[in-house]
């Protein structure tokens, strides 16, 4: 008899021993790994100034942005909190319309290869004499927005926005709506001089 009482108590010594450690264990919350997200961006709104100088156009800006004149009336206007910079050339029209406008468009398709989608929006101002198309690239492409602008006999613009990031669309969607809307503005705000 002295045998089985201890069996017994050995028995309840390991029944508690596990429903100890089986409560202690079940007790912690079980770790999972956090999902990916992103900085939520939000930007100031914004405001437009005047930009002129000797060239022979002009245009509206993001007060935010910062202006630096190239050489032949090109522009660049970085956005230093957003690492993004939109890139403006001047052409001079001389008989050679077509060869700029397949230039404008070739540069612009060279990003099919990483975009998901090309959106053209033709614009058109008969009264300033201004007529563009306006892409929206849409995808991990190098550049997210491109236009050119022309009044066909004269004068030729192209523009392109850059981020100095990483192509990932979803982690600079803020930013690039932000310049996307910036660099719209620009564009259907050009005057010829």
């Amino acid at each position: 008899m002295g045998n089985n009482r201890q069996n017994r108590n050995s028995i309840v010594g390991i029944v508690f021993t596990v429903l100890g450690l089986l409560l202690f264990t079940a007790c912690k919350d079980d770790v999972f790994p956090k999902p990916a997200s992103h900085l939520r961006l939000d930007y100031p709104m914004a405001k437009y100034v005047d930009f002129e100088n000797d060239c022979p156009f002009s245009f509206e800006m993001n007060s935010e942005a910062v202006i630096k004149g190239e050489k032949d009336c090109g522009f660049t206007i970085s956005y230093p909190k957003m690492k993004a910079t939109i890139y403006l050339t001047y052409k001079p029209v001389n008989s050679n319309i077509n060869f700029l406008l397949r230039d404008a468009q070739k540069l612009t398709y060279e990003h099919v290869i990483k975009a998901d989608d090309i959106l053209e929006q033709p614009y058109l101002d008969s009264s300033k004499k201004v007529y563009g198309m306006f892409y929206q690239v849409d995808g991990n492409a190098a550049t997210n927005s491109q236009f050119y602008v022309t009044d066909s006999t004269k004068h030729f613009v192209t523009g392109s926005v850059y981020f100095y990031a990483k192509p990932n669309y979803d982690s600079i969607m803020p930013a690039a709506s932000y310049v996307r809307n910036d660099m719209q503005r620009l564009m259907e705000t050009l005057k010829w001089k």
